[in-house]
């Protein structure tokens, strides 16, 4: 029954298993994963993954019709990318679990998406644990979209979503984005990012497209410098943390072969782009990763002149910014980011709401709040959902957050409004020291005055030992 249906998918359908498209396209002694000083060929993972599968295959719970959600709690490197893999493969939908998600969130996640099991441990040895697989209340029509991953989104404003993707839209949008990144066999991408949170259009795509992903277990930028030295790696992908490191480092290799650095995950600040540039000779590109749509913004052209820009859209995808009304804004003026292009996500999982409900014409609605410059480019500015209101002026969060983390003595921050009765609300704002660090909350208001407006100035400050976060990490606004 299950081979029939993997058929079906094959050929009979139309709809090709992703990791069925990888292992056409593959060349089975190209280098497909370096780890540890270990490399893995491409016909060495595959047939990692098709054993895999079988296993999973074989496994109580492991549902002989329909679709199989199944979840995955491993650490990064070969042993997740195997897994992952074989789940796809066997016609699961896979679902991440990060490794830091509490016992309390990682429950929910099983619950919302019906799990019928969640596999752990090695590839060479993985263990499995079923349960009861819970029907969702749209399962018939959950089927037939031919499912691929369940992402649950950062929630950073309220409860997060679970976004499906099917086989065909993945496909869809690491095709779309290699547009831009050109990724190719000759590449050795060097990987630096959490795989739960960063798996689809990133390692999915270098195997789509013959590359050899690279996997940096070590950060600390001299270690991660000697990998890059090792293996000749030609691209970087990681977030402004790694390359600030990097930026810092005071050895002498000056990475000879790298010919594109891309930064995600979190806002890119000047500093981090100028000190990249100079000790490496490469631009650091931003990009705009959203988990509906893919990579639709790469700042491949400008991230000379303008690096927090996260660029132009890619050739695929239509991008416009959109006032309360629903109508363009003019060029410097705020307005929401809709984007329209392939590879959008097929539905929200729970509670169930299909693609076609949530766009309007094609355009997703990303929540993004940004400008234009005469270039094109365009430039976050906050979440709608965060913007305070303070005495008819608009205040984000974001940009408050990016002049205090940059004082020494700050290792993070977060902006939340606080009410008033005139203004209607004013900005405040909690501190997380770096270790050992002492700071006034006037020394810092003083700080904040240097280069905000007075109405963006925080009124209180509140020194803390953490902040509510996200799974991926993200500061929680409520």
């Amino acid at each position: 029954m299950k081979s029939c249906r993997r058929w079906c998918r094959l050929v009979g359908c139309g709809r090709v298993n992703i990791v069925d498209q990888i292992a056409l396209r593959a060349t089975a002694e190209r280098p497909a994963l370096v780890a540890d000083g270990v490399t893995l060929t491409y016909g060495e993972l595959l047939e990692r993954v098709s054993v895999a599968a079988a296993w999973l295959d074989r496994c109580k719970g492991f549902r002989q019709d329909g679709v199989s959600r199944v979840g995955l709690a491993c650490g990064n490197g070969v042993d997740y990318i195997v897994l992952a893999l074989a789940i796809l493969k066997a016609g699961g939908c896979l679902v991440p679990l990060a490794e830091e998600l509490t016992a309390a969130e990682r429950q929910e996640i099983i619950q919302r998406t019906g799990l019928c099991g969640v596999v752990t441990g090695r590839a060479s040895g993985p263990d499995w644990v079923a349960f009861e697989m819970a029907e969702l209340k749209n399962e018939a029509e959950f089927s037939t979209f031919d499912p691929a991953f369940i992402r649950f989104s950062s929630g950073t404003t309220g409860r997060s979503k679970g976004v499906l993707l099917s086989h065909g839209k993945l496909r869809e949008r690491i095709v779309a984005a290699n547009a831009a990144l050109e990724i190719g066999p000759g590449d050795r991408v060097l990987w630096l990012l959490p795989m739960a949170h960063h798996f689809a259009v990133s390692i999915i795509l270098y195997l789509y497209h013959g590359a050899c992903t690279v996997l940096g277990t070590a950060h600390l930028a001299a270690e991660i410098l000697e990998t890059a030295r090792a293996t000749r790696a030609t691209v970087i992908y990681g977030a402004p943390f790694h390359h600030a490191l990097l930026a810092a480092d005071q050895g002498d290799y000056r990475w000879p072969d790298l010919r594109l650095a891309v930064t995600t995950a979190a806002p890119l600040q000047v500093e981090t782009a100028r000190d990249f540039r100079r000790r490496f000779g490469k631009p650091l590109v931003q990009g705009l990763g959203i988990i509906e749509i893919g990579l639709p913004l790469l700042n491949t052209g400008g991230a000379g002149d303008c690096p927090t820009a996260v660029g132009r859209p890619l050739p695929a995808y239509d991008v416009e910014l959109r006032d309360e009304e629903g109508l363009p804004v003019a060029v410097g003026a705020v307005g929401e980011l809709w984007i329209k292009g392939p590879g959008m996500f097929d539905a929200y999982v729970s509670p169930w709401q299909v693609v076609d409900e949530i766009c309007v014409d094609g355009w997703f609605a990303t929540g993004d709040l940004a400008v234009t410059d005469a270039a094109g480019r365009v430039y976050l500015r906050g979440r709608k959902k965060s913007v305070m209101n303070v005495g008819g002026m608009k205040v984000f969060p974001e940009e408050v957050e990016a002049v205090i983390d940059r004082h020494p003595a700050v290792r993070r921050c977060r902006v939340i409004g606080q009410p008033h009765a005139v203004l209607g609300t004013v900005p405040a704002v909690e501190v997380i020291l770096q270790a050992g660090e002492m700071l006034a909350a006037r020394e810092l208001i003083g700080w904040c005055r240097g280069f905000l407006s007075t109405y963006k100035v925080p009124v209180r400050v509140e020194f803390v030992n953490e902040l509510p976060l996200t799974a991926s990490g993200k500061i929680r606004r409520a």
